[in-house]
């Protein structure tokens, strides 16, 4: 196969996920996430359902796709940072550089799945790897090994207050934050949580 069929085909690829990721979410919502079946997720996206498992095992693959894809995307801004470039500012930057990307449709699906005792349960975990992530990158910056739980509670306290930045959107009021809105929630806890560190690591 030479490389243009190579990227033909995973750029195919990439659209099938993309559109079966859709059809899944707008369905959960919709209709919730356990009266949407496969079969109707791999009908709104135009696909078999075998086709479904070429790409997630399970539907709750689906349902929590974008917080993977979110900690895929943290973990490399945080790993090619800039000498120099902490990572608090780092985060900082990814947020403000994603925050593009959300919709009315995350923020949405984030309520539905809190609502849910069990999904929330299954959310919170997903997103507990977005905390260790976070908590190792602050753990090189204070240069401090696994006995130390400062960075755990400082990314547990950041992940937590940006989850309810987050749900904190009621029905028929979305709008898409400006980059201004989106530091002024962000830079508050931001400093809160330096402060925090700095305080434990320089004490007066």
């Amino acid at each position: 196969m030479n490389d243009q069929a190579a990227g033909l085909r995973e750029r195919k690829k990439h659209a099938t996920r993309e559109a079966l990721v859709r059809a899944g979410l707008e369905l959960f919502v919709e209709r919730g996430y356990d009266e949407t079946t496969l079969a109707e997720i791999a009908d709104a996206a135009g696909v078999s359902t075998r086709t479904i498992f070429a790409y997630f095992p399970s539907k709750e693959d689906i349902l929590f796709s974008t917080i993977e894809r979110t900690s895929g995307a943290l973990t490399r801004a945080l790993q090619q940072r800039p000498a120099g470039v902490d990572a608090l500012t780092a985060l900082r930057e990814f947020i403000l550089s994603s925050a593009a990307e959300k919709t009315e449709l995350d923020c949405r699906l984030a309520q539905a799945v809190t609502a849910d005792p069990t999904l929330a349960s299954h959310r919170r975990a997903r997103i507990g790897q977005l905390q260790e992530v976070l908590a190792a990158a602050i753990a090189d910056d204070l240069g401090v090994g696994p006995d130390d739980r400062r960075p755990q509670i400082a990314a547990a306290s950041l992940t937590a207050a940006f989850e309810l930045l987050e749900l904190d959107v009621q029905p028929g009021e979305w709008k898409a934050p400006t980059p201004d809105e989106v530091a002024a929630a962000v830079d508050p806890v931001l400093s809160f949580v330096r402060a925090g560190l700095d305080a434990t690591t320089n004490p007066a």
